[in-house]
């Protein structure tokens, strides 16, 4: 018989033998979530429908004609490509009121829209086996016909997979025909706020650190302001929501951004793409004060300083120009004026330290890792006694050390932190301390005495 062995809780083992514990040493944690995350429901010709779908920078560069339905050079995609200048992923939701896929005889569109319109299959006798077959996907880019698709030498439809952009019919012989256009896409009826109310569940579990929407339309506004209020104070969901020219929001969760843009046909809030890419890549230990516009919008910026200056009393966003003379450049740059958002309502409790963005990424990073952290490693797996809470404590501190690292908050000092304490119930902890955010500099004041 064999000796006793394992693991042990308790010094009860009845047989010898050896009782062996593994254990990791306690430990500080520091796993700081990343940011660089948007979200924002669009309106298009292409695209999955019904569900959110995530879109990297990479992928948007190399495969945006089979995501959005259009070249990446395509001038449907310019506010994509002003977004995608600084968001490393975005989670989108396509807005569908009863879109129609384009169909044929042969294929039917992969998305509903009036994209697939732009579709053309062939079936043509391959050159080499004449009993074979070679069928090809083409979709008109820059005017012209391109292939995007093409599967050689087959002989039954079953042989034939479907593609990016069409799934096969597959009724019949496989035979050759010529070219076949499909027709009745449509991009459905007008989007109304069931659609937008849909975006909203549907976008809910994930995570994200902006959000953005550049229509005008201010019942849809006031759903994303609510929406983003009640994630930020009853779920824990820390992001912002930017919308455009929304005076009077007053909440730290919101960026309005007054400036419309000048392009002929373009949405008066088409910056918010833009902004809602810096903001959301924008790091904890950053701000986009003075941060240079580097789009293919015009943005109007012909504001006088008596104006920027009652546009951010009102807690709204501006862009503004900024030349240098001195070096020669009179036409200068378009720039964000200051990095703030819609609170306004100054208190004791709440002071303007809060309308800064860079405070909110701060306080928001701490809630998102705080949790993770709790939630992940202490919730129900830890004992609420001195030991579980002082090693609570120590992940805390040692997060906090490294946003101190990176100059995200000042002047901390762990001695500054007491431990944690037993709540009114025995599940509960209770830890207060005080956190002092880090801002970049904004102005100069200087007396210079001449002698």
């Amino acid at each position: 018989m064999a000796l006793g062995g394992g693991t042990w809780l308790f010094q009860n083992k009845k047989l010898p033998g050896t009782y062996i514990n593994f254990v990791s040493r306690v430990r500080a944690s520091t796993d700081i979530a990343d940011r660089g995350y948007a979200t924002m429901p669009l309106e298009l010709d292409w695209g999955p429908v019904g569900s959110v779908f995530a879109v990297t920078a990479e992928d948007f560069q190399e495969r945006s004609l089979s995501i959005f339905g259009y070249a990446y050079t395509a001038p449907e995609l310019k506010s994509l490509r002003d977004l995608f200048l600084n968001l490393k992923t975005g989670y989108f939701y396509r807005l569908d009121n009863g879109a129609v896929a384009a169909s044929c005889a042969l294929a039917k569109a992969k998305y509903p829209g009036k994209r697939g319109n732009d579709i053309t299959v062939s079936v043509a006798a391959n050159v080499d086996n004449t009993s074979a077959f070679d069928v090809t996907t083409y979709m008109i880019v820059d005017g012209s016909p391109a292939k995007v698709g093409e599967q050689k030498n087959v002989k039954a439809w079953a042989d034939v997979a479907d593609n990016d952009y069409v799934t096969w019919t597959r009724t019949g012989n496989l035979e050759a025909k010529a070219g076949e256009k499909l027709k009745g896409g449509t991009n459905g009826a007008a989007v109304t706020g069931l659609q937008y109310q849909s975006y909203l569940d549907a976008i809910e579990p994930y995570y994200f650190n902006i959000m953005g929407y550049a229509g005008s339309d201010a019942t849809i506004q006031q759903l994303l302001i609510q929406f983003t209020k009640r994630m930020r104070e009853a779920t824990g969901a820390k992001f912002q929501l930017i919308i455009h020219g929304r005076e009077n929001v007053d909440y730290e969760g919101v960026i309005s951004l007054k400036n419309a843009v000048r392009d002929e046909g373009a949405q008066p809030g088409a910056a918010v793409y833009w902004l809602t890419g810096a903001e959301a890549s924008c790091a904890v230990n950053a701000s986009c004060t003075n941060k240079t516009y580097d789009g293919e919008y015009k943005i109007n910026t012909k504001y006088s300083q008596s104006e920027l200056e009652r546009a951010m009393v009102s807690g709204m966003m501006m862009f503004h120009n900024v030349a240098d003379s001195v070096s020669g450049d009179v036409v200068g740059k378009t720039n964000v004026l200051s990095d703030i958002n819609t609170f306004t309502s100054f208190s004791k409790k709440k002071n303007a330290d809060f309308a800064l963005n860079q405070v909110i990424r701060v306080l928001d990073q701490i809630a998102i890792d705080v949790a993770r952290l709790f939630n992940r490693t202490y919730l129900g797996k830890e004992q609420n006694d001195e030991d579980g809470r002082t090693a609570l404590w120590g992940d805390i501190v040692a997060l906090h050390k490294e946003y101190q690292r990176v100059r995200a908050i000042q002047n901390f000092d762990p001695k500054d932190v007491p431990i944690p304490t037993q709540g009114e119930k025995k599940t509960d902890v209770l830890m207060n301390y005080s956190v002092q955010p880090t801002c970049c500099m904004e102005r100069l004041y200087m007396t210079i005495e001449v002698a």
